[in-house]
């Protein structure tokens, strides 16, 4: 799968996602690419609407892992929402078990800032990038790819 959308809005970034959030399985790996403020948390944000999760969804930019409760259908599902900001060191990972949140089969994990996995994501199933548009600061160039 390889597909390029424009976004406009924030209101048709978020149907992108829940649309891409209809083929997502327990199990599954997203990387996010993206500049700061380029939507890749607003995207995760609207899956997560989706799948009905009623906790508040935010980057976790300082937390490094927020994780999430929602519904697939009458299926419990957990999502871990992984940001790699700050992270600076392999051993960082190491340190927060990120290969144990990636190796989780039950779970969909949401890996933002994914260049910085020090090798650690060799295997993922999609692939989100986000880039500004340079003329319309609502407009979004969203590219989802699969392995």
């Amino acid at each position: 799968m390889f597909e390029k959308k424009i976004s406009h809005s924030l209101e048709e970034t978020n149907k992108i996602a829940k649309d891409f959030a209809k083929v997502l399985k327990p199990g599954e790996t997203v990387l996010f690419y993206g500049e700061l403020g380029a939507g890749k948390t607003e995207f995760v944000k609207a899956i997560c609407d989706y799948y009905s999760v009623e906790q508040i969804v935010t980057s976790p930019t300082f937390t490094i892992v927020n994780q999430y409760f929602g519904k697939l259908g009458k299926e419990n599902i957990t999502i871990f929402h992984i940001d790699l900001y700050r992270i600076e060191k392999k051993e960082e990972l190491v340190e927060i078990g990120f290969m144990e949140y990636i190796a989780n089969t039950e779970a969909i994990k949401f890996v933002e800032w994914a260049e910085n996995s020090h090798g650690f994501l060799d295997k993922y199933d999609y692939s989100i990038k986000i880039t500004n548009d340079e003329d319309d600061v609502n407009k979004r160039h969203i590219t989802l790819s699969s392995e």
